[in-house]
């Protein structure tokens, strides 16, 4: 009997451990950034650190509408979103960057296509407009004198635009799609060629946020998120070959696969983080700001100061 009394008081201990683990549930996509997340929750940091995390796959395009109807409470998507978000009336706030896109979005055309100017009357596969490859789209074309305006945009998701280049779709003439589909373009010359990326044009970052409910009612929550996270880059640092396999599963990748598409993007560490939103968030979020105004996906800016909240980055 006595024996057997300390097994029931760690049973209890267990249930009691669990039961003080905040529940929240991330918004997310496949896209390769976002896969320390995945690895926080796969490698039981996210539950380390007393957290119980549900990652749900959403589209970056309904991803809003998920945190408006309280299914998620979290979501990870591209800086500017989250501007059209909070224009559209659904309150949010980033509190840690993911990560910086060096060559991992981009754009993909057919061989008769010589540069982006030339896309003028052309059809271009993107993402709906309030999604990071429509946005991408808009900057490019907005670099090289164009507006959307001036393109046929067919909507398709990132690894649908990938799969209809390489399927060499008839009516489409470019397509805008990103890791890991980027890979698989990359893999079949005859499929087109990438015409630009966010090494020729460095705006695409991604950020984790949450609502602000969220964060008021669950700060501890909020900070552990945030330390997940970044523990999360420390292990890819420390066992890259375990970490890889891991994040590569959930996107059905081999470890080596997912290594290959990793190398064009930067995840963002602390020190990093907090360098980020020191000024450079704030200058990009006015420039995306009034691209988003002049091309309509917004009809105002909303207030950009309260768009972020680093407290939870020391």
């Amino acid at each position: 009997m006595n024996k057997l009394f300390p097994l029931a008081l760690l049973a209890c201990a267990a249930v009691a451990a669990q039961a003080q683990e905040t529940k929240v549930a991330i918004g997310m996509s496949g896209w390769t950034g976002f896969a320390p997340l995945t690895l926080a929750k796969d490698a039981g940091i996210f539950r380390k650190n007393g957290l119980d995390v549900t990652i749900r796959k959403i589209p970056q395009k309904d991803r809003h509408l998920a945190i408006a109807s309280g299914d998620v409470q979290c979501a990870a998507t591209t800086v500017e979103t989250w501007i059209v978000w909070n224009a559209n009336g659904v309150a949010t706030t980033q509190i840690f960057q993911l990560d910086k896109s060096y060559g991992a979005d981009g754009m993909v055309v057919k061989g008769n296509i010589a540069k982006i100017a030339d896309l003028k009357g052309k059809t271009v596969a993107a993402s709906a407009p309030g999604t990071a490859p429509y946005f991408t789209l808009a900057w490019m074309l907005k670099k090289n004198g164009l507006t959307p305006k001036d393109v046929k945009v067919v909507n398709l998701e990132p690894q649908a635009a990938a799969n209809a280049m390489i399927a060499g779709t008839a009516d489409l003439d470019a397509a805008m799609t990103y890791e890991p589909y980027l890979s698989a373009v990359r893999a079949k010359p005859e499929a087109g060629k990438i015409i630009a990326t966010t090494l020729d044009y460095p705006m695409v970052m991604d950020t984790f946020g949450c609502t602000p409910k969220f964060l008021s009612d669950n700060p501890k929550a909020a900070k552990a998120l945030a330390d997940s996270y970044f523990e999360a880059v420390e292990m890819i640092q420390k066992e890259p070959k375990k970490s890889f396999e891991i994040m590569g599963a959930d996107v059905k990748q081999s470890g080596e696969q997912f290594e290959a598409s990793q190398k064009y993007l930067r995840w963002q560490d602390r020190a990093a983080n907090q360098k980020f939103f020191s000024g450079e968030h704030a200058a990009f979020s006015k420039e995306a700001a009034d691209l988003l105004l002049e091309a309509g996906i917004i009809k105002q800016v909303p207030d950009l100061a309260k768009l972020a909240d680093t407290r939870f980055l020391k």
